[in-house]
């Protein structure tokens, strides 16, 4: 197995937060904000495989492209970036030894800091889920 970054999913990330397509949630949050599997299937059932596959920071070469499998620390709800998820992305990255993962979520760790210190000192909020 050779998990790598996902560019088009890290610069997916990015945008979203310049976008404030993001939720400042706590560490713990994920496993509560992160889509159910049947959330996951109908997102690749309306949007494919590829989609699906901007929401992951890292993908699996030897897994199919065609499945779930092949994507690795996913970081979103399919709206918004979740802080709760690239905390855990960047942990988990870091603990497996994925150079290239754990910077690239200790980058979008940055730039959601920077949209909350952003918001305690009085600019306009990101986005929020519904969720």
């Amino acid at each position: 197995m050779a998990v790598k970054l996902h560019n088009p999913g890290y610069n997916h990330a990015k945008e979203l937060i310049g976008e404030r397509h993001a939720v400042l949630d706590d560490r713990d949050s994920w496993s509560e904000h992160q889509p159910s599997a049947a959330e996951e299937n109908a997102f690749i059932d309306a949007h494919g495989y590829r989609e699906y596959g901007r929401w992951h920071l890292a993908v699996d070469d030897a897994a199919n492209p065609e499945t779930k499998g092949h994507y690795k620390f996913p970081y979103g709800d399919f709206h918004d970036v979740h802080r709760c998820a690239i905390l855990s992305a960047e942990s988990r990255a870091a603990q497996r030894k994925y150079a290239d993962v754990q910077s690239a979520a200790a980058h979008i760790h940055g730039m959601l800091e920077t949209l909350r210190q952003g918001v305690s000192s009085g600019s306009a909020a990101p986005r929020q889920s519904a969720r």
